[in-house]
């Protein structure tokens, strides 16, 4: 007979739902719902903590939001992680939280490790991943795939437990981590459909203040290590949420190719991220070469394709991030950031490893000799005079 299970748990739709289900339809008798706090923040969290007292649960809360920033974020910043215009919160942070759920389950001898995801979605490949990497011997159940149900059926499961299943806000609801909210989470069934009142950070653009605001950026290594005095490191991604989102900045439409191939409609906010990657792309133009910056754009897409296709823990990536980090040493300096309506405009740059070098390449100085050049130009062109002879002998 079934005993102890772990659950992952953030007080949503699915997750509360197969609390229920995991003692109704599978039998087991102990559940162990696992909070992971990746930065949702605190209504979030209250909300978890509400649902479960309805339904006699006892939460194991863990406190993630520095490993998040640390072990994750920071990762994505060096990596300039982007898919496809998404810069892969959701795609992190169920990792950890799979990563933590299985570390439990482990520890307290449970059978295996439940969640929430559907079967249509991406994050059923990072959760059972994360889960199988940890702790092979794990069971993992998936109530929602396994019982087929649909959007409505959930709704109308949780209402019989005297739980409303909207959010307090929105229509559509949604993941939050502390590097981006995604809305609707695949619930969108059109391209023109607007949710104005789902983002919970950003303010449209044209309601965001007429003055920009200016903020000063400060990169050690590649990662940020103080913004405007801030300088601890989950502190500045919630103050760059905060006050990018006060300007508008980090809204993202886009149409995403998923785990399946299958294209869905899919709505983000980051303004944190948004900022970030800008500046940090903008800091290795300055400090790397331009053989590393040509061959580091193909490392940083393979990485953000495999951190997006539930590949977090294969050895590639690991791979990928040697080179990556070896490439930050000198990825050091100082930006200074305009913000304005939506607009993320880089107004100052300097870094004691800048490659920029005006005195050789202004045309208004010496510099250099020009009459260096000319035998450089005749040896660059020599191949294009065999080229014209082969074409001009057809």
């Amino acid at each position: 007979m079934p005993g102890k299970i772990v659950s992952t748990y953030s007080g949503g739709l699915d997750s509360t739902l197969i609390t229920i289900l995991l003692k109704e339809k599978y039998g087991y008798d102990e559940i162990i719902p696992v909070l992971v706090d990746v930065g949702q923040g605190e209504e979030e969290i209250k909300i978890a903590y509400e649902r479960a007292e309805k339904l006699g649960l006892k939460i194991r809360f863990i406190d993630a939001k520095e490993e998040f920033v640390k072990e994750y974020i920071f990762r994505c910043i060096k990596a300039n992680g982007s898919y496809e215009g998404y810069p892969i919160g959701t795609s992190m942070s169920r990792v950890l939280i799979a990563s933590k759920a299985a570390e439990i389950a482990k520890k307290e001898g449970a059978e295996g490790v439940a969640h929430g995801c559907t079967g249509k979605g991406n994050d059923q490949f990072r959760m059972e991943v994360a889960v199988k990497y940890i702790a092979p011997e794990l069971k993992v159940i998936a109530p929602v795939r396994e019982l087929n149900l649909t959007r409505m059926e959930e709704e109308e499961l949780l209402r019989k437990y005297g739980i409303e299943p909207k959010k307090p806000k929105g229509k559509l609801g949604g993941d939050v981590n502390m590097w981006s909210h995604s809305i609707g989470s695949g619930q969108i069934e059109d391209l023109y459909s607007q949710y104005p009142e789902d983002y919970i950070w950003t303010v449209p653009p044209e309601k965001a203040p007429d003055t920009p605001q200016t903020i000063s950026i400060t990169y050690e290594n590649g990662v940020p290590v103080e913004v405007d005095g801030v300088k601890d490191p989950v502190e500045i991604i919630l103050y760059l949420n905060r006050v990018g989102g006060q300007h508008g900045v980090g809204r993202i439409d886009i149409l995403e190719d998923g785990i399946l191939g299958l294209k869905s409609r899919e709505l983000y906010e980051a303004p944190a991220a948004t900022i970030l990657l800008k500046t940090h792309a903008d800091l290795e133009q300055l400090t790397l070469t331009k053989e590393q910056l040509r061959f580091k754009k193909e490392v940083d897409k393979i990485w953000a394709e495999m951190v997006y296709h539930a590949m977090w823990f294969h050895p590639l990536r690991r791979d990928l991030d040697a080179f990556i980090d070896s490439t930050q040493r000198y990825v050091s300096g100082r930006l200074d950031v305009k913000l304005y309506k939506g607009n993320v405009e880089i107004i100052g740059r300097e870094s004691k490893y800048s490659l920029y070098s005006p005195e050789l390449r202004s045309l208004k100085k010496s510099g250099f000799d020009q009459r260096d050049a000319t035998g450089a130009v005749r040896l660059y062109a020599l191949p294009y005079q065999l080229y014209s002879k082969r074409e001009q002998s057809r």
